[in-house]
């Protein structure tokens, strides 16, 4: 199925009524934007999705894990993120099609057709959706960029983190998760 540019901006309800198959195709500012994605970046978001999964499912765990679910944040923007974790008092229900609402984590892997969204617009537009914590996982100089509030009453992200090869990505949603950065880029 081939998507062409929409002449005009679309709304939400619009995107929702297009008969697109259910992955890598977002509605960013009113525009549809088709994903493509190689390899590395599938085998790293998948793995970056089993050890928020292992997380959710051990002692300290909570709440549920998943990939590419369509995230309604605004009336103009619907996103795909690539690997989302929610606390367990907002688990969508199980024939849900869709998160209203932004997830507490969300996790974009670099995609070349994407990235320069998922550093800008998506930034600004998770941030004002009050989204807690955004990882930015850029392949090409294998760091982890992280955006959190340093507390639920934070307006903005204040919080950024570089890390790279020999760091270890932590973060205060979810306890005693540890993930090693170079474990991470070796796929």
């Amino acid at each position: 199925m081939a998507i062409a540019p929409a002449a005009r901006r679309l709304t939400a309800d619009e995107y929702f009524a297009l008969d697109l198959p259910e992955r890598h195709i977002q509605l960013i500012n009113g525009e549809i934007v088709v994903t493509f994605a190689v390899l590395r970046h599938d085998r790293i978001s998948l793995w970056i999705w089993r050890q928020l999964a292992r997380w959710c499912e051990s002692e300290a765990g909570d709440g549920e894990a998943g990939t590419a679910v369509a995230v309604h944040l605004d009336d103009r923007n619907v996103y795909g993120p690539d690997v989302w974790w929610v606390r367990h008092d907002r688990i969508p229900s199980r024939d849900a099609t869709k998160i209203v609402g932004p997830t507490d984590l969300a996790v974009e892997v670099r995609s070349q057709s994407t990235w320069r969204y998922d550093l800008g617009t998506k930034k600004r537009v998770y941030e004002a959706a009050g989204l807690a914590e955004l990882w930015l996982v850029d392949t090409k100089a294998d760091v982890v960029l992280a955006f959190r509030r340093s507390s639920a009453a934070s307006p903005v992200f204040d919080v950024e983190l570089e890390l790279a090869v020999g760091d270890t990505l932590t973060t205060p949603l979810l306890p005693e998760l540890s993930i090693d950065v170079a474990d991470l880029f070796d796929r």
